[in-house]
């Protein structure tokens, strides 16, 4: 599976980004996408989680983005997205997507792409 991120930016607290990944290589059916993302000097974090087919049922997120953010996505198009609302400072990172299969860790990841949210 290759995954490409792309949306950062340099935005204002308050404001709003959406970042897409392209996901290809193989189907993605009993896959789940998710969404980390790494601060300076920081270990990275879990962000969002969401099943690549079936309901919306299965997202879950990170209580710091609860309400904030939410997790699409577009199976024709083979991307997903992350629409980021109300950005604060510490929302400051670099975001990347990633993929797993049911059951197991994620084992692949996209570049990441930087998200800076100035004060």
């Amino acid at each position: 599976v290759q995954l490409q991120a792309s949306g950062g930016g340099l935005v204002q607290a308050g404001g709003s980004l959406r970042l897409s990944c392209a996901a290809s290589g193989r189907t993605l059916t009993f896959y789940k996408m998710g969404w980390f993302r790494q601060a300076p000097g920081k270990e990275r974090e879990f962000v969002a989680e969401m099943p690549w087919s079936g309901g919306d049922g299965g997202t879950v997120y990170a209580d710091s983005v609860k309400g904030r953010f939410t997790f699409s996505r577009d199976n024709a198009e083979n991307t997903v997205y992350l629409q980021m609302n109300s950005l604060k400072p510490e929302d400051t990172a670099v975001y990347y997507c990633a993929a797993r299969l049911y059951g197991r860790t994620y084992e692949y990841w996209g570049q990441g792409t930087l998200v800076t949210v100035s004060s």
